[in-house]
């Protein structure tokens, strides 16, 4: 007669004990596991199919309209950011500038770690100073040169700051500038440039000399009394 330990020892009569002990449980986690690569395939397949989407919706806007309903129907997809971007062109070649801005500013706020987010800056920029508030405008500029000193667009917006200060008669400011583009980005685009602004600012006054003070003659002392004047010779 078989004992215990030669029934518990059988591994297909093990296999079939464990599985009506726990075949709850285990279909269980089956189907969760099931249902959740299918979520994970389907939300592959939607967001693939959605990225299409906005891409060919993209390709094919040619107006400001046509970005708007791009950003309207795929508000976080990087189509979107790149309708921002063109939408403020489009808005800049129309001349509407401080509608531009609007449209930029919406795009930072919306994809703030973008790589292009110091284009939409130089853009607000370039608005600004068409709208003749070149204030703001250089101090987006300086902005630009601080906040993203490794950005392509750094050097740029040194360059632009430039002409503001030379309309300001603040050639120091300007010579400064052109300074730093030769120091830190001597490889860059604009460096050609930055020594022809430089070597045109007029020349630094010279410190004007201050010519030595005359020295003036000691004036001779007067001779001290003596204490025992020699009498005078008597005739």
């Amino acid at each position: 007669m078989p004992t215990v330990s030669q029934f518990t020892s059988d591994p297909a009569l093990e296999t079939h004990l464990f599985w009506n002990q726990y075949k709850a449980p285990i279909i269980a986690v089956a189907v969760i596991l099931v249902l959740g690569g299918l979520g994970y395939v389907g939300y592959q397949v939607y967001s693939a199919r959605r990225t299409a989407d906005s891409t060919a919706l993209l390709d094919a806007a040619k107006s400001s309209q046509d970005y708007q309903q791009v950003i309207e129907r795929y508000p976080k997809s990087d189509a979107a950011a790149s309708a921002y971007l063109l939408l403020g062109e489009q808005q800049r070649t129309d001349k509407k500038y401080a509608e531009a801005n609007v449209t930029l500013h919406k795009f930072i706020d919306q994809f703030p770690q973008h790589n292009l987010i110091t284009t939409a800056w130089m853009g607000i920029a370039a608005n600004l100073e068409s709208l003749g508030k070149s204030d703001d405008a250089l101090t987006t500029y300086q902005k630009i040169a601080t906040d993203y000193p490794q950005s392509f667009n750094a050097p740029l917006a040194l360059m632009a700051e430039v002409p503001l200060f030379k309309a300001k008669n603040k050639t120091e400011d300007a010579r400064r500038v052109c300074e730093t583009i030769l120091s830190q980005y001597r490889e860059s685009a604009v460096a050609n440039e930055a020594v022809r602004e430089m070597m045109s600012l007029p020349k630094p006054a010279a410190p004007a000399m201050v010519p030595p003070k005359p020295t003036e003659a000691p004036i001779p002392m007067a001779r001290p009394p003596e204490d025992n004047p020699t009498p005078a010779a008597t005739p």
